[in-house]
């Protein structure tokens, strides 16, 4: 095993001259705050993208409101007994 801390990717914006908008994250398209793509900056032509996939954006409003994954009252390492 390896001692080395790989760095974290981070979410970079790019601007293309013109004007597509591309939000990438570890080389995917995506974006957890709003459209990955949105193309010569044109808001009516917006693309959403989690993790490289496309979804319209109602699919993508319902990820992410199912993105904090399960609830504590349904974690089993607060059911444990004492």
């Amino acid at each position: 095993m390896s001692n080395t801390k790989e760095a974290f990717p981070q979410t970079q914006r790019y601007r293309s001259p013109d004007g597509t908008i591309r939000v990438v994250w570890d080389g995917k398209l995506h974006s957890w705050d709003g459209p990955a793509l949105i193309p010569e900056g044109n808001m009516r032509y917006r693309k959403y993208f989690i993790y490289g996939f496309e979804y319209n954006e109602e699919d993508w409003k319902q990820a992410k409101r199912d993105w904090n994954g399960i609830p504590w009252y349904k974690d089993p390492r607060f059911n444990a007994r004492n």
